[in-house]
């Protein structure tokens, strides 16, 4: 007789639980049994900017499967970190937003992320999305290189806007449409990323017509240096 595979989407949610479970009171042990399955923390990170539609979601996620993005956007409505909508005509399309308790854990997505880019072994050259982006820069801004520094920065990667806001407080990001701020980069995340992590001059990308930035010139070449990375093991 054949036996048939069950996946985790099609498991009861009771079940599913018992499987994770470590028997370990640890919140972070808890955590890691709502969280812990690949690809979970990163379906999170790309709807900390909003609800996103599924075929969105694999976009930013270009290493996960259809059939797995589905596995683990169910498990993670199963545990109440987000849910499922429809967006009014004419859209009428079914979005996935994180819940509140959902929004809550980007402080732990920013430190995490933080710890890890310690590492030697961190390679920023890797594929980069949008969200991944905006969100390093909410992570990573320098409030010693900002200074009293207040401006508005456009980015759109394709179909895709975002508006970031320095002011005294720090950095504020939201999707929006760039148009109107002081200064838009017109380009794709891993390139963005080139300039601000990697150190490629922004002429050397508009060059090649990887980039283009329209506004102000000069806040653009600051805005590029105010994301240093933590020092690497070893290299304090």
């Amino acid at each position: 007789m054949k036996l048939k595979k069950i996946t985790d989407s099609e498991m009861d949610p009771a079940e599913l639980a018992a499987k994770r479970w470590y028997n370990d009171a640890c919140g972070a042990a808890f955590a890691l049994e709502l969280v812990g399955e690949r690809w979970s923390i990163l379906v999170m990170r790309e709807l900390m900017f909003g609800p996103r539609r599924f075929g969105e979601l694999k976009a930013g996620l270009p290493g996960i499967s259809a059939n797995i993005l589905t596995q683990r956007l169910t498990s993670l409505e199963q545990e109440r970190i987000l849910f499922r909508r429809k967006l009014p005509p004419p859209a009428s399309a079914q979005v996935y937003e994180l819940t509140e308790w959902g929004y809550l854990a980007e402080p732990i997505l920013s430190e995490l992320g933080r710890w890890a880019t310690r590492s030697p072994e961190h390679n920023p050259t890797l594929p980069f999305s949008a969200a991944s982006a905006m969100l390093s820069f909410r992570t990573m801004l320098s409030r010693e290189r900002q200074g009293d520094l207040a401006a508005t920065i456009g980015f759109r990667f394709d179909d895709d806007g975002f508006v970031a806001t320095l002011d005294a407080r720090g950095i504020t990001i939201v999707r929006a449409d760039p148009t109107g701020t002081d200064v838009v980069f017109d380009t794709m995340p891993p390139m963005l990323a080139g300039a601000v992590y990697g150190g490629v001059p922004l002429a050397v990308l508009e060059d090649e017509g990887v980039m283009r930035v329209t506004g102000d010139r000069d806040l653009a070449e600051r805005f590029v240096t105010l994301f240093p990375l933590p020092p690497k093991l070893g290299v304090e």
